[in-house]
């Protein structure tokens, strides 16, 4: 059976719900929604959890309860529990570099400054696995992008972001539907 593991990144708490930087966590919860089923805690790996099928496939979705900067263990104690190769990691996390709105999903590459896939890589000691980009735009003027990540949703900005995380969750569906396993 084709397992894949998608994982949203985020900072944990309500202090960091509904922020630019939880843009992975608000995908995730898409995709769980869609499929009316619900997280648990996995205590092994420290993250909530769901799992549901699309197909043949078997999907883990995952949201750590680290903060981001510490994705990394969390994520690789979820590939060795459920024997899931890191080619089928998909990371969605938050881009400074995209337009807000635009997703783009990406195999390999470097982490664009991103201090969640900087743990991933670090902790997998592989840069090969997916990654889906949900762009975030660019800090106004001279703002800290640190700052920035941290920063609510404006109000216009917050009634978009129902499209975009459907969006980015129809994406994961095509990859993983996409997807040729040995």
């Amino acid at each position: 059976m084709n397992s894949f593991l998608i994982v949203g990144l985020g900072n944990p708490g309500p202090k960091y719900a509904g922020t630019r930087h939880n843009i992975g966590f608000d995908v995730v919860d898409e995709i769980v929604g869609q499929n009316y089923t619900n997280f648990s805690v996995h205590k092994k790996s420290n993250t909530e959890l769901a799992e549901t099928r699309l197909g043949s496939a078997k999907l883990v979705l995952a949201k750590p309860r680290s903060f981001m900067n510490l994705s990394g263990g969390p994520i690789k104690a979820l590939l060795q529990y459920f024997s899931i190769n890191p080619a089928q990691l998909i990371v969605v996390h938050d881009e400074l570099e995209l337009d807000f709105g635009v997703v783009k999903h990406r195999f390999g590459g470097g982490d664009h400054g991103h201090n969640g896939l900087r743990s991933t890589t670090k902790s997998l000691g592989t840069k090969d696995y997916q990654r889906l980009s949900v762009g975030i735009g660019r800090p106004p003027g001279r703002m800290d992008p640190a700052s920035f990540v941290l920063k609510p949703w404006s109000k216009q900005e917050n009634a978009e972001i129902p499209i975009i995380c459907a969006d980015a969750a129809d994406e994961i569906i095509r990859v993983v539907q996409e997807t040729r396993l040995p």
